[in-house]
């Protein structure tokens, strides 16, 4: 009977098995969950790192774009170079690494050195390339060329170098490379830039570098693998397509500027310490050369005599009173002087507040309330003509007393002065044409009638860039049509072939009064043709040029780091010159500003005669050419 009882253990058991079945179950679901998780979900994740194991990526280096002039000559081009890369992982310091440095002829602080820099590379990258040392001579290149079977982990490959066969002339507008920074490097993640990179600096290199890079290429091949060993189906297998991709070259840019002009530009500039020149196009606004003073050498800015030089030279430039790495074209703004006069002569003439009979006794100045505001001269009475030829500040300081300061800004702005051209090259400045509301702001409601004095000569809070200035004095001579400066004229691929162009723009068609117009273009001829004119001294007879002078004044301030027999130099007026030839047919605007070269018509004019009287020599060349050209019979089939 007791046989037929269920033993109470047996019921306990029942229960623990259920439990130990739904715990199996679960695990077994786990495990399948997981399996369907690394095989279907992260599979190819998976598969592509087993694959990164054993297949390595070789970036091919591309060609950086060529910068060309106007006439096609080459100012930014790229020589070979052979740079020495290592992968820490594959090399064996013991045996290898000694006869690396023999075949390099490393010096024994070099060599230091370099150790250094391979033992600081972590564990997670030991397997990627380091770059060893830039630019070899051809001759290491050879030998490790010739002993490249037993240099495991050393790799040299070709990398273009940028060069410029002009140095220094017009280093601010071309501009030069610099390796990339951690941050900067950081901030333009996913464009395919890479520690050791270089990119453009200032200038074109830098504005247009989407379009000069190119694009890398790249070659597979399998890590790790013996010479002898035939790796085609490995490769077959593990290699996915495209196994190689050529590298895009970067696009060609042909610019607006003439390199034979600057050079002319750079001779005329000889013996003065600091300044300007810009050119441009009176018909386009194309900015024809642009010289900033002093300059530097690009070549060793990017890097092709090594990186101490350009540490050197960057503390060199930094330190310098004379700031060689600014852009004095369009990046620095300096009071007009006697060059605004044409525009405050056209404010007024506009309000009805003068004409061709208005004349002013000039005694050596003008009293205005208790002051006495200072003349160039004693010019005695002169009319609008003669106080444009002769720069009499007399004469405008009388029409600055009777004219409202807010019209001369006005007429500024409309001939393009206080607010960026849009060149779009380096860090533009604005310049200022201040008005009423910006004097009472500036000096907490305190307007006095002055201001309106001084801005009627272009001095004040005043101030313009030599590009500015250039621009206006193009609109003075094509009658009005102020254009936005361009550098590029076209962008090309490597075989020559024209990607896009750049037409002409407009910016603004200036409402000027045409008989009024004619009236300060036949005062800027006088300038220079007229005995009394301030640039007739210094005229060159062959030279058919019309402009004016201009010396600003500068507030004495002496800069950090200056010589103390030196600070004369920095307290001297600014000399300027703008104008535009021939004067009858306008061609080109010049603007010349001598930092701190005191009078205008000694020290700016005669740099502006010769760099006209060039121009017209150049022009005369390719004009017999384009004849020759004409007449020259076309051949035969």
């Amino acid at each position: 009977m007791s046989l037929l009882i269920q033993r109470s253990d047996v019921g306990e058991f029942r229960r623990r098995y259920r439990y130990m079945v739904l715990v199996v179950l679960a695990a077994f679901a786990v495990l399948v969950g997981r399996l369907l998780q690394l095989q279907l979900v992260e599979g190819a994740s998976y598969r592509a790192q087993a694959r990164n194991n054993i297949v390595r990526e070789i970036k091919l280096a591309t060609t950086r774009g060529v910068i060309r002039d106007a006439y096609g000559r080459v100012i930014a081009a790229n020589r070979p170079s052979y740079n020495v890369y290592v992968v820490p992982g594959r090399l064996d310091m013991t045996s290898t690494w000694p006869r690396v440095v023999e075949l390099m002829g490393l010096r024994a602080e070099q060599r230091a050195e370099l150790e250094k820099k391979i033992a600081e590379v972590p564990e997670a990258r030991q397997l990627h390339q380091l770059l060893l040392v830039v630019d070899v001579d051809r001759d290491v290149v050879a030998r490790l060329a010739t002993h490249e079977r037993e240099l495991r982990g050393i790799e040299v490959s070709p990398v273009p170098v940028r060069y410029y066969p002009y140095g220094e002339l017009g280093a601010h507008l071309v501009g030069y490379m610099r390796e990339i920074d951690p941050e900067t490097l950081a901030r333009v993640q996913g464009r395919g830039y890479r520690s050791g990179d270089q990119l453009g600096a200032v200038g074109v290199e830098s504005r247009w570098e989407s379009y000069l890079r190119g694009q890398r290429g790249f070659r597979k091949t399998l890590k790790e693998h013996r010479p002898s060993l035939d790796t085609s189906a490995l490769e077959q297998k593990y290699l996915e397509q495209p196994i190689r991709m050529e590298p895009i070259p970067g696009r060609d840019i042909s610019l607006t500027v003439d390199i034979e002009l600057e050079e002319s530009i750079e001779k005329a500039m000889r013996g003065q310490l600091a300044g300007a020149v810009a050119v441009v196009d009176v018909r386009t606004g194309r900015l024809l050369a642009a010289i900033t003073k002093p300059s530097f050498d690009p070549n060793v800015l990017s890097g092709g005599h090594g990186k101490k030089a350009v540490r050197e030279l960057v503390k060199r430039l930094y330190t310098d009173p004379l700031k060689p790495t600014l852009d004095k074209t369009i990046s620095a703004a300096y009071p007009p002087g006697s060059t605004f006069k044409p525009f405050s002569a056209l404010t007024a003439m506009a309000d009805g507040l003068v004409d061709l009979s208005t004349r002013v006794d000039c005694r050596g100045g003008y009293e205005y309330g208790r002051r006495f505001f200072r003349c160039t001269g004693v010019h005695r009475q002169v009319n609008l003509h003669a106080a444009m030829v002769r720069s009499c500040n007399a004469f405008f300081y009388a029409l600055g007393e009777r004219e409202n300061i807010d019209r001369f800004a006005q007429v500024g702005l409309d001939f393009g002065f206080g607010v960026k051209t849009g060149i779009g090259v380096n860090p533009e400045s604005a310049g200022r044409m201040p008005t009423r509301a910006w004097y009472t702001r500036r000096y907490k409601g305190q307007y006095v009638g002055g201001y309106s004095l001084f801005a009627a000569i272009g001095q004040g809070a005043a101030t313009t860039t030599v590009v500015q200035l250039a621009l206006a004095y193009a609109a003075l001579a094509n009658g009005g049509t102020l254009y936005q400066p361009q550098v590029v004229r076209s962008i090309e691929t490597s075989d020559g072939t024209i990607v896009q162009e750049f037409p002409p723009r407009v910016r603004r068609m200036v409402d000027v009064n045409r008989q009024h117009l004619s009236t300060v273009q036949d005062a800027l001829i006088g300038v220079v043709r007229e005995r009394e004119g301030t640039a007739h001294a210094e005229r060159i007879e062959s030279v058919d040029i019309a402009g004016k002078t201009g010396t600003a004044q500068v507030s004495h301030v002496t800069p950090r780091g200056v010589d103390p027999g030196k600070v004369w130099y920095f307290n001297r007026d600014h000399a300027w010159f703008a104008g535009y030839a021939p004067s009858r047919s306008p061609q080109i605007a010049i603007v010349v500003l001598v930092e701190h070269g005191g009078g205008g018509g000694k020290n700016a004019v005669p740099i502006a005669m010769r760099v006209v009287r060039d121009w017209q020599k150049m022009e005369e060349k390719r004009a017999s050419l384009r004849a020759v050209a004409r007449q020259k019979p076309e051949r035969g089939p």
